[in-house]
């Protein structure tokens, strides 16, 4: 078995943890907690040639009180970047850090747009929106509540990693 380590990066409030919850664990909470630092969970799948362990880092928010960490980047084989569609600010946020993280790592990316659930609030034209997801390797609506797209992100991701 080999082991991948995966940074979570966003805005904070954008659902990281949840979605890292419904995939590990299978389960969602209303309830808001913020991360601080880094949670680090694992799980092991199993793709058609070999076994997987995901090593997840949770990474807490990066807003304007909470700066962009690079340390927590070393090591890791990809990142994913999550964003909620219910707040326009996150996706250019998301964008922002995505341009640090490129600035200090080649690794994959892979744009989470999150809350799919929702209805979407943000401004963006198709176009713009379109423009900003071919920076990434690959882009998944998720939803961390209902599991959408989840399994489908974390299974691909794991799959470009090995292959």
């Amino acid at each position: 078995m080999i082991q991948k380590k995966i940074c979570l990066l966003g805005a904070t409030g954008v659902g990281k943890t949840s979605l890292v919850k419904q995939y590990v664990e299978g389960i969602f909470s209303e309830k808001y907690l913020t991360t601080i630092g880094v949670k680090i969970d694992k799980k092991e799948i199993i793709l058609p040639n070999q076994s997987v362990q995901l090593m997840l880092w949770d990474i807490e928010g990066i807003d304007r009180y909470c700066g962009f960490q690079p340390k927590y980047l070393r090591g890791a084989s990809a990142y994913i970047l999550v964003a909620d569609q219910t707040r326009s600010q996150s996706l250019i946020e998301g964008f922002e850090i995505q341009q640090m993280v490129k600035a200090v790592v080649d690794i994959p990316g892979v744009l989470a747009i999150n809350k799919v659930d929702l209805d979407a609030s943000w401004h963006w034209s198709t176009n713009e929106v379109e423009e900003i997801k071919a920076n990434f390797d690959f882009t998944f609506s998720t939803s961390a509540k209902t599991g959408l797209g989840v399994e489908q992100l974390f299974s691909k991701l794991a799959s470009m990693l090995v292959d």
